[in-house]
């Protein structure tokens, strides 16, 4: 079994990583569920509320531009003043932020309840990898982060699901209420369980000039791809919005590179490892975020599934990841993460293309068996992916790495959702007139899953300069 670190000053209670596992996994499914779990229920909302539709959708939007926004700074923080605290102050403000959504007699004060929500969530996503990068040696590293990989995929991909149920039989405020116990069980067992945090008072000025351009920058060009299909994207507001903020953006590169305590540690991406783990992860989030928001258009639009068999042919891919991602893990501790990851990114790639083989007449069981091949390539890839970013990092700045790890992946799905339902509906447009029906959307899903097969391979292509790097076997200092 592997032991727990334990660098100076910084005790726990308890000895056993293992625990601390469980514990950093119930706050990480917990606030990846919350990303997709209240997707069933805006109609309800929005009938409750008297809201139209498309304004009901900032519940959606404000939870995830909010932890975009504020994953690297709740990262920074922590490195400042303790991960574990940061981590448990997390399931607090998740609580309470669930609690107040549950409470919301209005669309305004519900979407308000939401940004608090994801602050909670940020201090959580910011901080799950470094702890179980920092308790856990070399040896059973990949496998504790194949378990939170675990946790991600099947937060992010039950969601729907769940909420589904909850909504139907419990009224949709329970999509809220369910974690409020679950939060404060989390945080009263964190009180006693997690390692306890060296005192970093004072240890830095923070750069609240960098964190501002960067909330600023990173809200507004994640609210222009999203509304990019609705509003055209060659339109005024496009054009506009995405300049701006991309300047934005490039005026807090040049002034985190010339600040002496920087929120977001550029130095970081010279660590080889670590670069291309986070690039191969973006396109790797984006990529597979086309199959998770345009596989239930082709089961429904094409072969006439009904929600809820949507819905169990969908739980075959985080289901079958639930199981690979945990071995691909110990895999790694043993063998490295260059085979896995490449064979994990070769496959994903190799699924994409056998989705182009699928017709307008096909049972849920081999839809099931094409999503099954994610969950093998995603399961493959993540865990080892994960182990080697976190395992390349210095320990004083696990937080910001990880903050960095969880923003990649949410911008990776935000990036996938616009992208692939922009390319399906452009190509639906272009191809209905000759081929209507069934046929045009055949159509336009080919030409989507040929494009994420494409990103696959360019991912597969950076990931394997990892070889290259020659990474020690645990980069962290104890």
């Amino acid at each position: 079994m592997s032991q727990l670190s334990n660098p100076k000053g910084q005790a726990s209670r308890w000895t056993n990583p293992w625990v601390i596992l469980g514990n950093v996994s119930v706050g990480t499914f917990m606030s990846t569920l919350d990303g997709s779990i209240a997707n069933v229920a805006l109609p309800t909302i929005a009938g409750a509320l008297h809201a139209e539709l498309h304004v009901v959708q900032w519940v959606l939007t404000a939870y995830l531009l909010t932890i975009c926004a504020t994953l690297p700074v709740m990262g920074k923080i922590s490195d400042m003043f303790g991960r574990s605290r940061i981590y448990n102050i997390g399931f607090l403000i998740f609580a309470v932020g669930s609690a107040l959504c549950g409470l919301s007699d209005t669309l305004g004060l519900l979407i308000g309840s939401r940004i608090l929500q994801a602050l909670g969530a940020a201090c959580l996503m910011s901080n799950s990898q470094a702890i179980i990068a920092e308790v856990f040696s070399s040896k059973g590293r990949g496998r504790a982060m194949g378990i939170t990989g675990t946790m991600v995929s099947l937060g992010s991909l039950t969601g729907p699901g769940i909420g589904g149920i909850l909504v139907e039989h419990l009224g949709w405020t329970s999509i809220f209420w369910i974690n409020v116990p679950i939060g404060l069980i989390g945080f009263i067992a964190g009180w006693f369980i997690l390692p306890k945090d060296r005192d970093r008072k004072a240890a830095q000025p923070f750069d609240y000039t960098g964190s501002v351009l960067f909330m600023l920058g990173m809200v507004a060009f994640l609210f222009v791809i999203s509304g990019g299909q609705d509003w055209g994207w060659l339109s005024p507001a496009v054009i506009l919005g995405g300049g701006l903020s991309l300047l934005v953006l490039v005026l807090f590169y040049l002034w985190e590179k010339r600040s002496r305590h920087p929120m977001l540690d550029f130095s970081l991406y010279k660590i080889p490892a670590f670069a291309i783990g986070n690039v191969t992860a973006l396109l790797s989030f984006v990529a597979l975020f086309f199959t998770n928001v345009l596989m239930p258009f082709y089961m429904q639009d094409v072969l006439g599934f009904t929600p809820a068999k949507t819905g169990y042919t969908m739980m075959v891919y985080p289901l079958v990841m639930a199981v690979v991602a945990p071995v691909s893990g110990w895999l790694s501790d043993r063998i490295g993460s260059f085979a896995l990851t490449t064979a994990g990114l070769i496959i994903n790639a190799l699924a994409f293309g056998l989705l182009n083989t699928l017709s307008a007449e096909e049972t849920a069981w081999m839809v099931g068996l094409h999503l099954g091949l994610f969950g093998l390539g995603g399961g493959l890839f993540q865990s080892p992916n994960n182990s080697s970013v976190m395992g390349s990092v210095p320990r004083d700045r696990l937080g910001t790495a990880g903050g960095l790890n969880a923003l990649v992946r949410n911008i990776g799905m935000v990036l996938g959702t616009s992208l692939s339902i922009s390319l399906y509906s452009s190509r639906l447009s272009a191809v209905r007139p000759y081929a209507p029906g069934e046929q045009g959307a055949l159509s336009a899903l080919h030409t989507v899953f040929w494009t994420a097969m494409a990103i696959c391979l360019l991912a597969l292509l950076v990931s394997v300069q990892r070889r290259r790097t020659k990474p020690k076997k645990d980069s962290m200092p104890a």
